[in-house]
């Protein structure tokens, strides 16, 4: 820290924590024969009817700079997904493509967190949300998860307690990374309510919302909110389409928001890449085959992974709804980040030390489940006499 303190940045900057789950990743890259389940990503690159799109796009020249807020087609074809998925309008004013959901994240806690306020966030989660508050001076207040009989709940009245004067946001990342809970339908009714009545923001992360295993996508916040109220709802095209790489999100906001959006796009990337749009909108329109088969794949493997773990001695483990993560805690580790480092020597396999998604996580291990079976299977030979 003294080191980095040596030069003259941002002290919120120079303090924000590197990334632990990278330790592990770094550590393990330079390791032969590993097992790699650290990183949040799909285990199979982006469909060809998508990749195609783009390849067009290409070739057609469609390689210049693009509106701020993203091409009138991609918008278009959002907003008459997102109205497909929901049950309800979704206009195309509340529609503002990123080049990202951290991107889209970033820009929001850009516009909404001056020095010395606070935003409240559902935990453990993934790092780089809390980060983005504390980049802007602000205080990251994480109210815990339970772990109870098998399930992940959250306590609303904990959640409710720690808003206070300097509240600007609650932030709800559901399906969660990385535990995998979805928060219900009354549970987001009470939240908004809540909200409403103390004209704060609702910061809803969604990125696994078809990530979900008993219906079509998961209880979301565009399901009960008004187009003007203080909702913001994050996507991404990286976790459902498997484009990662192809750094491209989106928001859902008060239309009224939409010109604040515009500014920060300007301001940080100017627009998301051209020819990803291009693709984004073959996604949409063409993907849901592609969905529903990644899905099937991601239960089976989840279904492996629970059920192997389960019968590890010290292993504790909630069965996750959504999303493809187990989250699970060991029974005599105090530094999980140690731990993951001797997986990775006595195992050769890695995992994300569950320290890497806040104080919560601290005594839990994440594996990312989006592999093969015969894959999953080995891991769980691999691991089992360490945890046994």
């Amino acid at each position: 820290m003294a080191a980095a303190m040596a030069f003259p940045v941002r002290r919120a900057i120079a303090e924000v924590p590197s990334s632990k789950i990278r330790e592990v990743a770094t550590l393990g890259m330079g390791m032969n024969g590993i097992i790699p389940l650290w990183f949040g990503e799909p285990n199979v690159p982006t469909p060809d009817f998508i990749n195609q799109a783009a390849i067009q796009a290409l070739n057609e020249g469609k390689t210049f700079y693009t509106l701020n807020r993203g091409i009138p087609e991609l918008r278009q074809a959002l907003a008459d997904y997102m109205t497909r998925l929901h049950g309800r309008a979704i206009g195309v004013e509340r529609v503002t493509v990123t080049a990202s959901a951290m991107n889209a994240i970033m820009i929001v806690a850009q516009s909404l967190i001056d020095p010395g306020d606070n935003a409240v966030l559902t935990a453990p989660l993934w790092p780089n949300i809390a980060s983005c508050v504390a980049v802007m001076g602000g205080e990251a207040r994480q109210v815990p998860l339970d772990e109870r009989e098998g399930r992940w709940s959250l306590d609303l009245d904990r959640l409710f307690a720690a808003v206070d004067a300097r509240t600007r946001f609650i932030f709800v990342n559901s399906p969660s990374n990385p535990t995998g809970w979805m928060m219900s339908a009354a549970d987001q009714r009470a939240v908004l309510a809540f909200a409403r009545a103390r004209g704060i923001w609702i910061v809803a992360d969604e990125v696994y919302d078809r990530i979900v295993f008993d219906r079509p996508h998961a209880p979301s916040f565009l399901d009960i909110a008004e187009p003007d109220d203080l909702v913001i709802r994050l996507n991404s095209f990286s976790k459902s389409w498997c484009m990662t790489g192809w750094r491209l999100g989106w928001i859902a906001a008060p239309p009224a928001f939409g010109p604040i959006l515009e500014k920060m796009n300007e301001f940080n990337i100017a627009n998301a890449a051209s020819m990803a749009q291009y693709a984004g909108i073959v996604a949409l329109e063409d993907g849901e085959a592609f969905i529903r088969e990644t899905v099937t794949r991601y239960e089976r493997a989840r279904d492996l992974v629970f059920q192997r773990l389960a019968a590890m001695p010290r292993v504790t483990i909630a069965r996750p709804d959504a999303a493809f993560y187990v989250f699970f805690g060991v029974d005599g580790m105090d530094d999980s980040l140690a731990f993951a480092k001797q997986l990775l020597t006595e195992a050769r396999v890695g995992l994300a030390p569950g320290a890497a998604f806040g104080p919560k996580g601290e005594g839990h291990l994440r594996l990312c489940y989006a592999a093969t079976l015969e894959t999953l299977s080995e891991a769980m030979d691999r691991i089992a006499p360490v945890l046994k």
